[in-house]
């Protein structure tokens, strides 16, 4: 199976025919789900559509922004003509006024009057325009190709640095354990402290102190707890071979975080706690590497 890849790329390509040359530029930024936005040339009305089809096609997830410059080589455009009857029109009104004292008119005056030049409306062959609109269909999906390469290359640096972070999650579990094991025997040694403190000839002491003791081990067990957190590291590592995977290690960030705080709310040892604490950032720095991940 592949890796894992990113949600940051840049992808590029070119393309020209019959006249026209284009440059297509698809680029992408973290995302929750997948937005594709196009930019491109007035004339070429599917090609949005099909566009956003392409990039939905190849991607997951994140915001991917396709922009298309497109022109046409000099040359191909209509060339301007004079439209004489126009411009007699003027002439003939332009010698009226010479005759009555007025500055003959200049030949780029007469140009510049609205009318005189004209560019001729080309008709387009459609078959020729549906021609040069698949072409450049086909550079936009190159530079799609080109950028989920690129994010393909970012998941490849992504994937050590999170499979690390899984390691350490998963040494500060087996950590836990070895220290939550002397938690009943802390707490027990606790609870007998403080009775034989306040209440030293109570009658039974020794009989309630087991059975406070007992109870109090009960709410600080956290055996569920690591058994979850070392369920969890199984699960990312899985994922990591499942792309994609971004939302679901989203949601495991969620879960992993949610067994940490409980670890540190029923930890009864100054050693447990700070072993808690040091999950919690752990997992806060694996998640902030997870929004990256398609």
């Amino acid at each position: 199976m592949s890796g894992i890849s990113g949600m940051t790329g840049f992808g590029r390509a070119d393309g020209g025919l019959d006249g026209w040359t284009w440059t297509v530029e698809a680029r992408s930024v973290n995302g929750r789900s997948l937005e594709v936005r196009y930019r491109g040339p007035g004339g070429f009305d599917n090609l949005e559509r099909l566009a956003k089809a392409a990039g939905q096609a190849r991607l997951n997830r994140g915001q991917v922004t396709l922009g298309v410059q497109a022109k046409r080589a000099e040359g191909s455009e209509p060339a301007p003509r004079v439209n004489e009857a126009v411009l007699a029109t003027y002439l003939k009104l332009a010698n009226q006024l010479a005759e009555e004292g007025a500055t003959p008119p200049s030949a780029d005056g007469l140009l510049a009057l609205r009318g005189v030049i004209e560019v001729a409306e080309e008709v387009e062959d459609p078959e020729a325009h549906a021609a040069v609109e698949a072409a450049i269909l086909t550079t936009i999906e190159q530079a799609l190709d080109a950028l989920k390469l690129s994010r393909q290359r970012e998941g490849e640096q992504l994937t050590p640095v999170i499979h690390d972070f899984v390691g350490t999650i998963e040494a500060l579990t087996a950590r836990a354990g070895l220290e939550a094991s002397s938690q009943t025997e802390a707490i027990r040694e606790r609870f007998t402290r403080r009775i034989s403190e306040l209440a030293p000839d109570a009658p039974g002491l020794d009989e309630r102190i087991f059975l406070e003791a007992a109870a109090l081990a009960t709410k600080a067990d956290v055996r569920e707890e690591l058994d979850r957190l070392n369920a969890h590291v199984a699960s990312a590592r899985t994922l990591l071979q499942q792309p994609p995977a971004g939302r679901k290690l989203d949601f495991l960030m969620q879960e992993f975080m949610r067994e940490a705080n409980t670890l540190c709310s029923k930890s009864a040892t100054t050693p447990l706690t700070g072993i808690g604490l040091e999950l919690k950032a752990v997992i806060e720095q694996l998640r902030e590497q997870v929004q990256n991940v398609e």
